[in-house]
């Protein structure tokens, strides 16, 4: 966002971000974690967890606090979704969001990110059986993941690596502006909230370096994400007075949306031992080739499914973190029913918000069972024989756990998510009740304040969201530019 207002306009842009700035590309500064897109670091973060969601269990919601966001420590998956995904934005009366309206910004996010297909070469042996097992399970090998028009297939995925190095969101849209005199980028800045008067926002109170100060503006856009961005509201008196009252908050704009219908695609999935031989052949080929975790995905349907595709596997393996290897077949559920909520526990920008997604409680019962149905494709896939002599035994959920009803119970105690958060500042009509921002991203009842990362969307895309969410940031700025 900041990128293109100031590359397009003589506009004053101020970009405040809450960790550190390092600094264009080649900058010493940069951390080489963050770097390094072999596997997702676990420094920068803003330390987000499922607080009293579950009492047997603490679950992390990972979220980068670094220029370049969640594009900085993710698995760089580009991966865009279905048609009819988008589509559906547009049929909720969001004009501007169809499929056809968004493909030329995913195609020009995919060139600044410098996405790129793997190539054959590159292939790891562990997802190379992968592709090989998939096809033998039903699953056909597919030219491009990223055809919105095809439903099932498993390719290795489009990622937006540059020579090894994960190639964020600041790379492509801030280097090339960071010298033009009307950006001004400053990182450790902590928003704390937005000072509203009237119809407008006046400005922005902050904590930098220790100390309270404002920021004036004629325009304010959040780009905090899904926990991020509905907090800042929160804070600012926007959203449902009775519960600001609660926290010794005053209202100031009456939009009980903010924080609802929060949700993510959850996952289960199935982990193996591995084998001696799986490990040497990967061995050998990391003596001669880059060797990431996560290289495929797959496409399917449940049998719940009449349309699209509601699932991803995405295979991952290689030298764990830890110490050792890993071998896991993760499955998401694209298409979640289920809804959760933001909510703040204090006035405090630095106490983190109550974060309940809701996983597997819609009512139908619909998010397991495509569960279910994933983890018995990602059971036939490891049976293939081009896997099942390398994988050795299913350690989780371990073939003792075979019943669905088994399975079922395990997966409501433990399920895990894909790192999607989305739809807590929906986009939708303000006679609405709970959206957020309109069309435009404008948030409803204010005249200069703007709403564009993944909070907006007001149904999740079949995609990983980091592409989605770049969408997002470029729609609302063309709109901005106009």
């Amino acid at each position: 966002m900041a990128g293109e207002l100031a590359a397009h306009s003589d506009q004053s842009v101020v970009l405040l971000e809450a960790g550190p700035d390092y600094g264009p590309y080649g900058s010493p500064a940069w951390p080489p974690e963050l770097l390094d897109a072999r596997a997702l670091p676990t420094t920068h973060d803003w330390g987000y967890d499922s607080g009293t969601t579950w009492t047997h269990r603490s679950l992390a919601f990972e979220r980068a606090r670094v220029i370049g966001g969640c594009s900085a420590h993710n698995g760089c998956a580009e991966i865009w979704g279905s048609r009819l995904d988008y589509d559906h934005w547009a049929a909720l009366g969001n004009s501007g969001w169809s499929t056809d309206n968004l493909l030329p910004f995913f195609r020009a996010g995919a060139e600044r990110l410098r996405v790129r297909r793997y190539a054959a070469e590159e292939i790891t042996p562990f997802h190379a059986a992968c592709l090989q097992a998939a096809a033998g399970a039903g699953i056909p090998e597919v030219d491009d993941l990223n055809d919105l028009d095809q439903d099932v297939g498993i390719a290795p995925s489009p990622v937006n690596i540059a020579g090894g190095v994960r190639w964020n969101a600041a790379f492509a849209y801030l280097d090339p502006v960071r010298m033009r005199k009307n950006l001004t980028v400053v990182g450790d800045v902590l928003v704390d909230r937005l000072i509203v008067r009237g119809e407008r926002i006046e400005a922005v109170a902050v904590v930098h370096d220790g100390a309270a100060a404002t920021v004036r503006a004629g325009r304010v856009v959040l780009c905090a994400g899904a926990y991020g961005s509905p907090a800042i509201l929160l804070r600012s008196g926007i959203g449902e007075p009775a519960e600001l009252r609660a926290l010794g908050i005053m209202p100031a704009v009456d939009l009980p949306g903010v924080g609802r219908n929060l949700h993510d695609q959850p996952v289960g999935g199935l982990s193996f031992t591995g084998t001696p031989e799986l490990e040497r052949r990967m061995t050998e080929f990391g003596a001669a080739h880059w060797l990431p975790e996560e290289q495929t995905i797959a496409k399917a349907r449940s049998t719940r499914c009449a349309r699209g595709f509601d699932l991803h596997l995405f295979p991952t393996g290689g030298p764990s973190s830890e110490g050792g290897w890993r071998w896991v077949i993760p499955v998401a559920c694209m298409t979640p029913q289920s809804r959760g909520r933001l909510r703040l526990t204090s006035a405090d920008p630095t106490v983190a918000p109550d974060i309940d997604h809701g996983y597997l409680t819609d009512a139908g019962g619909d998010d397991l069972e495509v569960l279910l149905d994933g983890i018995e494709q990602a059971r036939a896939i490891a049976s293939q024989p081009a896997l099942a002599s390398l994988l050795g035994e299913e350690m989780l959920p371990g073939k003792a756990i075979a019943s669905r009803a088994d399975l079922g119970g395990l997966l409501r105690s433990y399920c895990m998510h894909y790192a999607h958060p989305v739809g807590t500042c929906r986009m939708g009509l303000p006679r609405e009740r709970q959206a957020v921002v309109d069309a435009r991203g404008r948030v409803h009842g204010l005249a200069n304040l703007y709403v564009a990362d993944a909070s907006i969307m007001p149904v999740i895309p079949r995609a990983n969201t980091n592409m989605p969410a770049l969408v997002v940031g470029l729609r609302v700025a063309g709109w901005l530019l106009e």
